[in-house]
């Protein structure tokens, strides 16, 4: 007769890899919404403070700019099917756009 273990036996431990393109489409993922939103926020600010009209105007118009610039970013991210040019544009639009708006400092 056999003697039977009360106790479960546990599974083998499997160890699970991350596929290449699951980690280049999270890379895509976090370009387009993170890195979109920054190039058009920084967009939206130099349009506003470029424009010669007053204040509020340029500022209406930047904000209007960006609501067009972000969906359409976001949708190159996944059109593109370069990863590197995807992340070279949007990035290299929203660093420098960000280090240029700290440079020129706020409107007078």
């Amino acid at each position: 007769m056999q003697r039977i273990d009360p106790r479960p036996v546990p599974p083998p431990r499997v160890r699970r890899r991350v596929r290449p393109a699951a980690l280049a489409m999270a890379a895509r993922c976090l370009t387009a919404l993170v890195g979109g939103y920054a190039a058009a926020a920084v967009l939206a600010s130099l349009v506003a403070r470029w424009l010669p009209v007053a204040r509020v105007e340029a500022t209406v118009a930047g904000l209007i700019l960006s609501f067009l610039v972000y969906p359409a970013i976001g949708l190159w991210c996944f059109v593109e099917p370069r990863l590197g040019r995807v992340a070279a544009l949007v990035w290299g639009i929203a660093l420098p756009g960000a280090a240029l708006l700290w440079w020129i400092g706020t409107r007078p």
